[in-house]
């Protein structure tokens, strides 16, 4: 679901950076500038979070992969406000420092998982739980269908986008410029691997993550925006980060599923690429691609040390952030 440069076309590309450019400036108008100092070391554990969740790459029938995303704990948590900033500083950090993404397409992904996801997971869930008590098992019912549908709605969009691309970019012998796959074509094959297995991951994900948090301190799930008071002690969010240590520990299980999620291969993959394709997939050569630093021969430990060194980028950014937000509080 992460959609590599060159796959959508320079304007639609703009379109939807300016689509997500507008989500993050209202995300950033609705968490105020104090509290925001306050919340950014949490953003940034959700952050990590989806980050290392996203390494989790499971098969799907054809020989290409899929994933979980967070979405849905990361918008009951934080708020949706809060998810979009959480998901796009992850989504960014693949994208520049991995490769798992393109830069050109940033605005596009970010549009699709971190501001429609989110808002769509906030919005089932709270349909679903309506006045229901806090530890009540709807609301883990609640966050497993608002995982589900976040996920595969954000997977239409892609399949949507992609879909576009040959009937409204071709040349004049009606070759396709960018992502060659029509809508025929993109909806079911995005789909199938959502709404079969991504989506059930994205369910169990949501659904054990909030009853976790439940037995454990449930002032997270109050949201950071409505109830300031649901901000984690320094304590409570030290555990969070053992939890994303302990799952960063595991991602070299990521490995085990081999191939390329759908719409994600290079233009080398094509005997012929298209050629807006062609030329825009180099536009950005990420340090580390496909989390496979080339002084690492290893597979599984390039893995693993790819997926250290994108939660100690984010860790350092909850420290800054904190240390900033300490010094503002200051009288």
């Amino acid at each position: 679901m992460h959609i590599p440069d060159g796959y959508l076309s320079p304007s639609t590309c703009a379109a939807l950076y300016a689509l997500s450019g507008s989500g993050w400036w209202v995300a950033l108008r609705k968490i105020k500038r104090l509290l925001m100092t306050r919340a950014i070391p949490l953003i940034s554990v959700f952050a990590a979070f989806s980050f290392v969740v996203m390494m989790f790459n499971l098969p799907l029938p054809g020989g290409t992969t899929a994933h979980a995303v967070g979405i849905a704990v990361a918008a009951i948590v934080l708020g949706p406000w809060g998810a979009i900033l959480s998901l796009s500083i992850a989504l960014a950090i693949q994208a520049l420092l991995f490769g798992d993404g393109g830069i050109t397409t940033l605005g596009a992904n970010c549009f699709n998982m971190a501001i429609v996801g989110s808002l769509v997971a906030a919005g089932v869930y709270r349909l679903i739980v309506g006045g229901s008590a806090d530890g009540a098992k709807r609301r883990v019912v609640a966050a497993a269908i608002a995982g589900y549908v976040s996920i595969n709605t954000a997977a239409l969009l892609a399949a949507v986008e992609f879909g576009i691309q040959p009937r409204l970019f071709h040349d004049a012998a009606g070759t396709p410029l960018y992502a060659p796959y029509p809508l025929h074509v993109a909806i079911p094959a995005m789909m199938i691997g959502h709404l079969t297995v991504a989506g059930i991951a994205e369910a169990v994900l949501s659904a054990g993550m909030i009853g976790y948090l439940q037995s454990t301190n449930s002032a997270l799930l109050r949201g950071i925006v409505v109830v300031t008071p649901g901000i984690p002690s320094a304590k409570s969010e030290r555990k969070l980060w053992v939890t994303v240590a302990l799952l960063m520990l595991l991602t070299p299980l990521g490995t085990l599923a081999v191939g390329t999620a759908w719409g994600e291969w290079s233009a080398d993959a094509f005997t012929k690429a298209p050629a807006g394709l062609q030329r825009l997939s180099s536009v950005w050569t990420a340090p580390f691609p496909s989390y496979a630093p080339a002084f690492i021969k290893s597979t599984t430990f390039g893995y693993l040390l790819s997926a250290m060194f994108g939660v100690g980028v984010l860790v350092l950014i909850s420290l800054l952030t904190r240390a900033i937000g300490r010094k503002e509080l200051r009288p």
